[in-house]
C-alpha cells in the first residue's frame, strides 16, 4: 500500500524540499511564473504582484513543525496579563446593560433621512470651503468696513426707489418728495460709483506691493500687469452712464478676483487670499445688483427721471419765465401810465375849455352891459 504512486508521491513532496539555487536569478523566477498568467484571457487586466505566490522561505516553515521566527509569542507580556485584576464599575452596569432585546434600534447614531442628511454634508462642505479662519483680523476686520459703503449706497437706492415708485402711484413719498427723492439719488450713485473706482485700484496696487516684497518671488511684467489695468478700467467709469459704469465695475471686480484666485494657486498670495477675495467680491457684487435693480425700478415707474442737466434746464427756463412776467409787467405798468397821462391832458384841455367859455361868457355881459349904458345916455 506504501509502494503505491500517491503515497511515493506524497512522501517525496514532504523529504524534498525546494531549495533555491544561486544560479536562478530573479529574472529566470519571474520568466517562469508567468506561464499561468498567459493561459488567462488577454482581455482582463494581467496583474501579477495580486496574485500571492509561496515562497521558498514560507515552504520551508510549512514542512516543519517550528514555526516562522517573526511570530513567536511573548509569554512574559502574556503571563503579566493572567495576572492583572479586572476593574469592577458597578455605576456603568444595570439590569438591561447586557441584555439584547428583540425589537430594538440600531446603536448607530440617528442620521435622520437622506434628504437632509445631504443638505447637511452640502452645508458643512461650504462652510469648511469659506472658513475665514485662517484669515488674519486685521484683514478681516478691514475688509468688512470697506464693505459698508457699498452696502449702505445700495440700500439707500433700494429706498429711495420704493419712495418714488410710492410718490407715482400715491401722489406723495414716505419720507421725500419725488423730487427730493431724486436729487438724492443723483447724490448717492456718484459717491458709489467713485468709491468702486477707487476699490479696484486698490485691488490692483496690491499686486504692485507683493512683487515689491518678493512674496512668491519676482515675477516684474506679469504681476505688474494687474496695477496697471485695474486704474485703467476703473477710473473711465465716473464719466459713464450709471448703468454703464455699475456694470462694468462689476465685471472688473470678477476679473481680479478671478487674477487673484490663479495668483494664489501660484504661490504670489497666501493661501488664504482666494476665499477671503471670494466673499469680499460676492457682497460688493450683491451691492452692485442691488443698485442696478433699484434703479431699473425706477425707469419703470417714472420714465422722465431727472439728471442734473434736466435740472439745470429747469432753472434756466423758470428763469426765462420769471423774465419775461417782469418784463412783461412792466410793460403793462408803462401802458397804464401812459393812459393815466393821456387822461389827465384829456382832463385839462376839457378844464381850459369851459374855462375860455365862462371867459366868453362874461366879456358877452360886459358887451350888454356896456351897449345898455350907451343907450342909456343916449
Amino acid at each position: 500500500m506504501l509502494r503505491s504512486t500517491a503515497t511515493r508521491s506524497l512522501l517525496k513532496s514532504f523529504t524534498k524540499v525546494p531549495i533555491a539555487r544561486s544560479s536562478y536569478s530573479a529574472a529566470s523566477t519571474q520568466f517562469r511564473n508567468a506561464g499561468p498568467l498567459r493561459q488567462l484571457n488577454n482581455n482582463r487586466p494581467q496583474v501579477r504582484s495580486g496574485i500571492p505566490r509561496p515562497s521558498t522561505i514560507s515552504l520551508l516553515f510549512a514542512t516543519t513543525k517550528a514555526g516562522p521566527p517573526f511570530d513567536k509569542i511573548d509569554e512574559k507580556a502574556e503571563h503579566k496579563i493572567a495576572e492583572s485584576k479586572l476593574e469592577a464599575h458597578p455605576s456603568d452596569v444595570s439590569g438591561e446593560s447586557s441584555v439584547r432585546h428583540v425589537f430594538e434600534q440600531g446603536q448607530s447614531e440617528a442620521k435622520g433621512d437622506e434628504m437632509t442628511g445631504a443638505i447637511r454634508a452640502d452645508l458643512k462642505t461650504i462652510k469648511e470651503t469659506f472658513s475665514l479662519a485662517d484669515v488674519p483680523k486685521e484683514s478681516l476686520y478691514l475688509g468688512a468696513a470697506g464693505i459698508l459703503p457699498y452696502a449702505a449706497t445700495s440700500l439707500s437706492t433700494v429706498y429711495l426707489a420704493y419712495d418714488i415708485n410710492h410718490a407715482h402711484d400715491t401722489g406723495r413719498g414716505l419720507l421725500f418728495s419725488p423730487e427730493t427723492a431724486h436729487q438724492l439719488l443723483e447724490l448717492i450713485t456718484p459717491i458709489q460709483i467713485g468709491y468702486g473706482a477707487v476699490i479696484i485700484s486698490f485691488l490692483g496696487a496690491i499686486h504692485w506691493g507683493l512683487e515689491y516684497a518678493g512674496y512668491g518671488g519676482y515675477h516684474s511684467y506679469r504681476r505688474y500687469i494687474y496695477g496697471v489695468v485695474a486704474p485703467a478700467v476703473a477710473w473711465p467709469t465716473i464719466f459713464m452712464p450709471v448703468e454703464y459704469a455699475l456694470i462694468t465695475q462689476f465685471l472688473a471686480f470678477n476679473f481680479l478676483y478671478f487674477a487673484d484666485a490663479r495668483a494664489t494657486v501660484r504661490g504670489w498670495f497666501p493661501e488664504w487670499y482666494s476665499v477671503y477675495r471670494f466673499v469680499l467680491t460676492f457682497f460688493v457684487g450683491a451691492s452692485i445688483v442691488v443698485s442696478l435693480i433699484g434703479r431699473g425700478q425706477i425707469v419703470r415707474a417714472d420714465h422722465n427721471l431727472r439728471n442734473p442737466v434736466d435740472y439745470v434746464k429747469q432753472d434756466r427756463d423758470s428763469q426765462w419765465e420769471a423774465l419775461e412776467r417782469e418784463e412783461k409787467e412792466r410793460r403793462a405798468k408803462l401802458v397804464a401810465e401812459d393812459e393815466e397821462e393821456d387822461e389827465s391832458e384829456d382832463d385839462g384841455e376839457a378844464k381850459d375849455g369851459e374855462d375860455d367859455s365862462d371867459e366868453g361868457k362874461d366879456d358877452g355881459d360886459d358887451k350888454k352891459d356896456e351897449k345898455k349904458d350907451d343907450k342909456k345916455k343916449k
